[in-house]
């Protein structure tokens, strides 16, 4: 089973802008949970122009019972986050998916930045300012118990209904529990870009920049954090010999 949900929403800043507190958006007060962010890799296509990016993030959060009860004593999960942005057409495409147990529960959130369409007229283009309008889509799917249905409805096809409604209402109702906690979350996450947003625009790039650089550096004498790190590019099946090389956000 599958659910989807999109959602239309605009912030009242300039595209560039945007796209630029989108990599900027961690930390900020509404992220707690999330306790590292990384690039792998980036280049810039000569061809197009367009700017490919890959990172990962490892967050944090306590699961609902319900979906707890299959992933057991797992409190952090990693993220990886590809993005194209694309100069040329003011056009930002961003997907971010879950890397585990991703058969109990598989979120990949899709968003399209690109810059409002203003009204025609000049006075009113004025009054509105520049804007930047999101669209966004999730799509959410639960592949618990298929293992077990298939066993069973080998057996006997009695067996094999009662293992499929069985199998089939715990995956709609984690898929819920998904949804429900995905929407949750989306408001936090445009109220932490809003304050990056806010903070780029009082602060100005330079300072915003030099805090970050500041951080970071904070964060590469704590051995904790050393140690994490390590522990995510093991999970991604990195090493210092693969093509995909960590790069430091500067």
């Amino acid at each position: 089973m599958v659910k989807f949900y999109e959602n239309y929403f605009s912030y009242d800043f300039a595209w560039p802008a945007v796209t630029l507190a989108y990599f900027l958006r961690y930390p900020n007060p509404y992220s707690t949970h999330v306790l590292s962010s990384d690039t792998l890799s980036r280049h810039l296509d000569p061809t197009t122009g367009k700017l490919h990016t890959v990172r990962l993030h490892l967050k944090r959060g306590k699961l609902p019972a319900a979906v707890a009860r299959f992933l057991p004593k797992i409190k952090e999960s990693y993220i990886l986050e590809r993005s194209v942005v694309d100069i040329r057409n003011q056009t930002m495409e961003t997907e971010t998916r879950n890397l585990d147990w991703d058969g109990v529960l598989s979120v990949v959130e899709s968003q399209i930045y690109r810059p409002a369409a203003l009204s025609e007229s000049a006075e009113e283009r004025a009054s509105e300012g520049e804007k930047t309008d999101v669209k966004l889509t999730v799509k959410i799917s639960s592949r618990v118990g298929n293992n077990a249905r298939e066993k069973v409805a080998d057996k006997t096809s009695s067996g094999g209904l009662l293992a499929s409604w069985t199998a089939g209402s715990l995956q709609k109702s984690i898929e819920i529990i998904g949804m429900k906690r995905m929407r949750e979350g989306l408001g936090r996450s445009k109220e932490g870009m809003k304050v990056v947003l806010e903070g780029l625009r009082e602060k100005g790039l330079i300072v915003a920049m030099q805090e970050r650089r500041e951080r970071r550096l904070a964060d590469r004498k704590d051995e904790s954090v050393q140690s994490r790190w390590s522990n995510i590019w093991k999970t991604a099946g990195m090493s210092g010999g693969e093509k995909m090389t960590k790069e430091s956000e500067n």
